[in-house]
């Protein structure tokens, strides 16, 4: 039989394809391309649906109980009900059934409501409606029915339906601005091409008649990474071919901004769109407290079947002699009697099983599940915690690890953003070593803004040369930065000045606003792009234009961005900005050593720098390195490999202009939270991508590093001086002999460690055979080094150094619990990488916020949500974790005891309801609220007092001494419980109805009243132990403790005093009522329940006399104060913070201006007298003394990546 026409079939209509392609060919308009141009392959691709939902309406149960059965404790239930169902057990099924039952169903109710709510958003998505061309027309239709190739119009304010190349606009230009807020949180204006062939296109019709197909990679989640080229053709021409990147490609949930409209294709659509590839879950993280509770279950299970054995081994003892074997109560069937003995060994063993399993605690899982998702809240609710400039508060993206933010041990962070504002400033620029600063200070005269060019270090002559204008227009030219000139910007008008309105620079890097902006205050202007021609007005306000030939744009390998211009003379221009260390090496001629001198000087100020350099292209070389970017740009195999070779061949041989120096501010209050993480026993690491020198200002600045630290150095420049094995040892003795000299006094120990990335590669590299001893252990002699420092600072990191770092701590024998902080998406990787990952709500987009735990508007906001709600959240769920254990050993060791009072028959000693409901209602109330609310230090104290934190650290309330103290507490109260009940009824006679009375109590004796009284002792124990613990009470605390215990009296009341129809048989009627009816019986109440608590009570009493912790401590000094008035609520923070994040010392200058003198620029005295003296001798005799002021209109004042020009 033929099978190919099925085999067509199946290959055509199944969704997988047989044969996986890197490729993918889109017909614009579904048009076919012309005869003899290419092969018409049709292709399917997925259409427009997006779905977020986990379940559907037909396979939610199934696939939510498989989920919910794959936890061990719903699992070991289910087989326990199983168990029940099967077999004679002594309990009913309904006991286990009922728990089981109420935590499956909350969860999935709980679920299930989530996951509506994910099918409502898909609906709303799905069902909007687009307008696609078709035949010349615009013609609504819903989201969900594009197809890959079909023309889209999106107006201004519309979100993209889907991926789409960029075809034209109602901007002449043909760009579009663009915010892609909701995919990586760039609130700022991004400019996107069309393709030059077709952005004349104006209507449906010469859209819709357009006749081309585009070729690009298949879909990958990379948000900035598209490879592609459209092939354009026309009537009986060659097919012109195109580049496309991802400047070309405009990602679904972006927003059209201040554009009519655009046409566009599809490309990527449904769930091939580059946003729902990026919304996978992430990989799960489980906190140290979970892992500790997994361990203890596995304790309790090991006790539960230790306890199963034993009764069934002690029956079987018993009952080894023949009157004990059928007591005249309990005969067995003739099917027991022929049973093999180890079959009915086994089931006796499953019935014990049964019969114990209350040991371990069902209800736990939820009542922390429900613990950690509404405790989460308090995070988001904190007023002290939202930034007035951002509009937002902090975020909980997972709650599954509140509780690990107690536990940090090491602090990893960047700088850029994290530490510092973001917020560039340009101080000054360096050409062939004479420095330019704005608004400068000469001859006791400070120059206005619209003064030319100043040198503050006196240069001979001081005529402008050649490489002066080439600098200034280098950075006039060597930027992405757009400007923005209406006078609404997203329907807010804005830069209204004397009625006329005025422009702004619109870039999503800082750094490049700041450095147009210095150049504006020295006299160049940067005016616009208009026709691929770049305006910029000269010091003589003479417009000059640059053809925009190329922008080889900035990337974190080559740490450089340049541009290739045409001026109107016909020179061509290679303009070249980056780091140091990408400039200097290519670099041929220049004042490398006086540029360097100054770069090096404003770097350990804590400046930023970038250096600048040119060189001119003859037409040969031009069209050399048009055909080397041409050849790469229309690559689809390598693109990024091809274009990182082509910009390594154009850019070279440079002549070197000069320098330039921003200034990144320290964040308000960053250096008192370092200091608090410090002195909370945190060891902070910086990791960042800037060079040594800047890197290193600004750890001192932020008290990372003190003025007493001893730096020790781990860096390529050390590395090539002497091996870097002998390097590490010398390090490693220099740490080892500090130590044993200052003893075992830590606090002598003041060490620094500056490790770079080269360094950092060489120590991870994998040894090479044959390379000798010693090397074998670089990494452990590392982290020894580390251990041993106070702080680390890492510069030079890429990205993936930065997790790995992460992870080598991660890795080590201690398994420290570390955090990593940042706000770039170069942060994301050591965000994921550490066991709790916070992202600040910063300027480089919000790559990092979305990827964390939990997100935070600034760095500041650390120190609360570490040292408040971290340990609030540890102290809080540890207690609730040992509570619930010590709790269940209170409830079953009873019956354990009891099996050797009944002839190990299995007889339950609580009723049925007792059984099922001790969990679920009787104790969950007080311990669920105890886990929200406690507070055993005042937020106060844990402000004031770091160190507190230090009491909580390494799981210190979890470890296995105070598992093990709260488990014999548990046994010890189980033992009064019984023993005590048993004793109060050791003295029994006859009553003339055939029951038991005790003659000292005068009330009616039968084992459900000895359970009963059993119980409530229990039940009254565990709830004011709880009370005992309680440090933090509020009327809602006194409302569910007190209100349990006499839930469960009314309950036993009515559960005891009512006949209910729907039950067969009744064995509690009116005993509760007949307990309470004896006055001995309350006595004995109260008296186990007083030594129950007793020993406990003592404990912590000598505890907290004769070895206090710092905590108990603080709660003796808040004792007093909290007699008095109430303490006041903490002020909100709701204030937006307006003043420099340093201080200032203000100098009053020839009693004319106030001039405000930062202290990383603090000025030798002799300057300082001199200017307090008032005198008017010339600055620029000091030098090489510079003064840096901030004059009025030099400080940026609008917040954003938006500045006034």
């Amino acid at each position: 039989m033929d099978f190919s026409l099925l085999r067509r079939i199946i290959s055509r209509y199944c969704v997988g394809e047989e044969i996986w392609v890197d490729n993918r060919t889109v017909y614009i308009g579904h048009k076919e391309p012309p005869p003899g141009a290419e092969a018409y392959i049709p292709q399917r691709y997925p259409d427009n649906r997006i779905v977020s939902s986990k379940y559907t309406s037909w396979n939610f149960i199934p696939k939510n109980l498989f989920e919910q059965f794959r936890r061990v404790a719903n699992f070991y239930f289910l087989i326990i009900f199983l168990v029940q169902l099967i077999i004679d057990t002594p309990t009913s099924p309904v006991t286990s059934g009922l728990p089981l039952f109420f935590v499956i169903t909350v969860t999935a109710i709980k679920q299930g409501y989530e996951d509506w709510l994910r099918h409502k958003a898909d609906c709303s998505v799905n069902e909007s409606l687009v307008d696609v061309v078709q035949q010349g027309k615009a013609v609504g239709t819903q989201s969900h029915k594009l197809r890959v190739g079909d023309i889209v119009v999106v107006k201004e304010d519309e979100t993209f339906p889907c991926d789409l190349i960029f075809l034209s606009s109602s901007r002449q230009d043909g760009t579009c601005y663009v915010t892609t807020a909701s995919l990586d949180g760039e609130s700022s204006h991004k400019t996107y091409y069309a393709v030059p062939d077709t952005m004349a296109f104006c209507t449906e019709q010469e859209v819709d008649s357009l006749h081309a197909t585009i070729e690009c990679e298949q879909p990958q989640p990379d948000l900035y990474k598209f490879v592609g080229r459209i092939n354009i053709y026309k009537d009986n021409e060659e097919p012109v071919a195109r580049p496309l990147g991802a400047e070309n490609l405009l990602l679904r949930g972006a927003t059209l901004k201040n554009t009519g409209r655009i046409y566009a294709v599809a490309v990527y659509t449904g769930m091939e769109t580059k946003m729902a590839l990026n919304y996978q879950s992430k990989s799960q993280k489980r906190s140290a407290v979970e892992k500790s509770m997994n361990a203890f279950l596995i304790v309790y299970l090991c006790i539960l079947i230790s306890k199963a054995v034993i009764n069934t081994v002690l029956k079987y003892a018993w009952q080894w002699s023949p009157d004990r074997d059928e007591p005249w109560y309990n005969h067995r069937t003739e099917n027991e009697r022929q049973r093999h003995v180890v079959v009915r060994a086994f089931t006796d063993f499953l019935a014990f099983m049964v019969l114990f399993n209350y040991i371990i605690p069902v209800s736990m899982y939820v009542t922390v599940e429900m613990q950690k998702f509404l405790g989460s809240y308090f995070i988001t609710w904190d007023e002290e915690m939202f930034d007035e400039e951002l509009g937002e508060g902090a975020q909980v993206n997972t709650s599954d690890l509140n509780e690990e933010l107690g536990q940090v041990e090491y602090v990893f962070t960047d700088k850029t953003g994290t530490l510092t504002e973001n917020n560039m400033e340009f101080i000054e620029c360096c050409v062939d070593g004479n420095v330019y600063i704005p608004h400068a200070i000469c001859n006791g005269q400070i120059l206005s803004a619209a003064s030319s060019i100043d040198m503050i270090d006196s240069s001979p002559g001081g005529y402008r040369r050649e490489h002066e204008d080439l600098f200034f227009r280098a950075l006039c030219l060597c930027h992405t930065v757009q400007v923005k000139e209406e006078e609404t910007v997203d329907g807010i008008k804005r830069g209204i000045h004397q009625g006329r309105p005025t422009s702004f620079y619109i870039s999503s890097s800082p750094d490049e606003i700041a450095l147009v902006e210095g150049m504006k205050r020295l006299g160049y202007t940067y005016l616009r792009l208009r026709d691929n021609h770049m305006e910029i007005l000269n010091k003589d306000d003479e417009i000059e234009r640059f053809e925009l030939l190329h922008v080889l744009n900035f990337d974190s390998v080559r740490r450089r961005m340049s541009v290739i211009v045409k001026s109107s003379s016909g020179d061509y221009l290679l303009f070249c900005k980056g780091a140091d260390s990408s400039i200097f090496p290519r670099v041929v001629s220049g004042k490398v050593e006086q540029v360097k001198a100054r770069v090096e000087q404003n770097a350990v100020e804590g400046l930023r720098t970038l250096c600048v350099a040119y060189k001119r292209l003859t037409q040969a070389e031009y069209e050399e390195a048009c055909h080397h970017l041409t050849e790469a740009k229309l690559a689809l195999q390598d693109r990024e490999q091809r274009l990182a070779l082509a910009y390594d061949v154009i850019e070279r041989d440079f002549v070197l202009l000069g320098a330039t120096a921003v200034e990144d501010r320290l964040q308000e209050k960053a250096a008192d939270t370092i200091e608090s993480l410090h002195k909370a026993g945190m060891k902070v690491w910086v990791l960042t991508g800037d060079k040594m020198e800047t890197a290193a200002a600004t750890c001192y600045a932020s008290k990372l590093f003190r003025r007493s630290t001893q730096i020790l150095e781990l860096t390529k420049k050390r590395t090539e001086e002497q091996s870097l094995h002998d390097v590490l040892f010398e390090l490693n003795r220099t740490v080892l002999r500090q130590r044993s000299i200052s003893g075992l006094s830590l606090d002598c120990l003041d060490f620094g460690l500056i490790i770079d990335g080269a360094t950092l590669s060489a120590l991870l590299k994998p040894n090479q055979e044959g390379t000798g001893t010693g090397t074998g252990n670089y990494r452990d002699i590392f982290l020894e080094i580390c251990r041993n420092c106070s702080a680390v600072l890492c510069c030079r990191m890429a990205p993936l150094q930065k997790a790995q770092i992460v992870k080598l701590i991660k890795a080590s024998k201690e398994h420290p619990i570390t955090l990593a902080v940042g706000d770039g998406a170069n942060d994301v990787s050591m965000i994921l990488e550490a066991h709790v990952g916070i992202g600040i709500m910063g300027k480089e987009g919000r790559h990092a916020a979305r990827n964390s735990d939990y997100a935070i508007p600034k760095f500041k906001h650390l120190k609360k949500i570490l040292l408040v709600h971290g340990h609030y959240y540890y102290i809080r769920i540890a207690e609730l974790v040992q509570y619930f254990f010590y709790k269940n050993v209170c409830f079953i060791f009873p019956q354990f005891l009891y099996q050797f009072f009944c002839g190990f028959s299995q007889q339950p000693l609580y009723d049925t309801a007792y059984l099922t409901l001790y969990n679920i209602s009787f104790t969950s109330l007080p311990i669920l609220l105890y886990s929200l609310v406690e507070q055993h230090v005042s937020v106060e104290a844990l402000t004031r007092e770091p160190s507190l934190y230090r009491d909580i650290a390494k799981n210190s309330l979890l470890r296995w001494p105070v598992f093990l103290y709260w488990t014999c507490l548990g046994v010890f109260d189980a033992v009064v419980f019984f023993f005590g009940a048993y004793f109060l009824f050791d003295n029994t006679t006859f009553t003339s109805n055939g029951q038991l009375m005790t003659t000292n109590t005068q009330m009616m004796f039968g084992n459900w009243t000895f359970g009963t009284l059993v119980f409530t002792v229990l039940v009254f124990t565990v709830t004011l132990k709880l009370a005992l613990d309680t440090h933090h009470w509020t009327w809602i605390n006194h409302f569910v403790i007190w209100g349990s215990l006499l839930f469960y009296v009314i309950f036993s009341l009515l559960w005891g005093g009512i006949i209910w129809p729907f039950l067969n048989y009744q064995r509690m009627y009116y005993v509760f009522m007949q307990m309470l009816s004896s006055g001995p019986a309350w006595l004995s109440i109260i008296l186990l329940i007083t030594v129950s608590l007793l020993p406990d009570v003592i404990k912590k009493v000598l505890c907290r006399t004769m070895c206090p912790t710092a905590t108990e401590r603080a709660q003796d000094h808040e004792a007093p104060s909290q007699g008095g008035a109430a303490r006041s609520t903490p002020p909100s923070s709701r204030r937006a913070y307006k003043g420099a994040s340093t201080d200032s010392s203000l100098l009053h200058v020839g009693a004319v201006e106030m001039l405000s003198l930062r202290r990383s620029e603090l000025l030798p005295q002799k300057l300082l007298a001199h200017l307090a003296e008032g005198g008017g001798a010339d600055l620029c005799s000091l030098s090489p003394y510079v003064l840096r002021l901030s004059g009025a209109g030099f400080a940026s004042c609008a917040p954003g990546p938006e500045t006034s020009v």
